[in-house]
């Protein structure tokens, strides 16, 4: 089973970096990739992989150790359970990168290597999507005159 659900986390994650990589000006992309419910099926991967571990993930998470973590990591559900962890971040990092750009109007051409860079070294990914945006700063939004009580 562990293989499997290693397997389908990232098939299930896949379509929305496509939406948002290949397809970024369809209207249903935007619609798709608004919800952060995107994500809820690689954490219920996530979360089959570590409730049944929970009393040996505990203690690694709460008082983490260089050896715990790699003892913990070192196993086929460890290690699956890292790949959910992983897949599921990077993919809510690469969705706000996403929605950020496009409220900034930053060019999907830009997005599309920031992103693929998001789903193979996530941090990475998002390091560049922060110096990116740097670039295209957000329109100043203007707030109402407040209006006079009485």
């Amino acid at each position: 089973m562990t293989a499997t659900l290693f397997t389908l986390t990232f098939a299930v994650a896949a379509p929305f970096w496509a939406l948002m990589i290949l397809l970024p000006r369809w209207s249903w992309t935007a619609r798709i990739i608004s919800s952060p419910l995107i994500v809820l099926p690689v954490v219920v991967i996530y979360g089959l992989l570590v409730i049944p571990a929970f009393a040996e993930v505990l203690p690694a998470v709460t008082s983490p150790t260089l050896d715990g973590v790699r003892d913990l990591l070192g196993t086929s559900d460890g290690a699956a359970a890292g790949w959910a962890h992983m897949i599921a971040f990077d993919l809510f990092v690469g969705r706000w990168a996403w929605l950020d750009s496009r409220e900034r109007g930053v060019p999907a051409l830009v997005m599309a290597p920031v992103l693929v860079l998001t789903i193979l070294l996530g941090p990475l990914g998002l390091a560049a999507y922060l110096g990116v945006r740097a670039r295209w700063p957000r329109s100043a939004v203007v707030a109402p005159a407040p209006q006079p009580l009485g």
